[in-house]
């Protein structure tokens, strides 16, 4: 049996993200300003899901959006690095992003 290093499935669609997969967990930071940037440009949590009603009567349902999205675990990842860098390398106070 192979190993792999993800805890992504060996499937079709996969192997397809693998590359944005790494794209994202590749990107260093080193740069107060970005890590601030992308502090406030990813949200702190999964945007709730939907029920759009009408007369009473559910039409349609939105899933959360953190289900949608493939990339959610590598965006809330990188998320975590800039404010780990923030709050331990610059001593910035970081409760303003929670």
């Amino acid at each position: 049996m192979q190993a792999t290093t993800n805890n992504y499935a060996n499937n079709i669609i996969d192997i397809l993200l693998q590359p944005g997969r790494n794209f994202i967990n590749s990107i260093n930071i080193n740069n107060p300003k970005f890590a601030q940037k992308l502090c406030q440009l990813i949200p702190a949590q999964c945007p709730f899901a939907r029920d759009i009603k009408f007369l009473g009567r559910t039409i349609l349902q939105i899933p959360p959006m953190c289900k949608l999205n493939p990339f959610y675990d590598e965006i809330i990842s990188l998320r975590f690095r800039a404010l780990t860098f923030l709050a331990d390398v610059c001593l910035e106070d970081i409760t303003p992003y929670c």
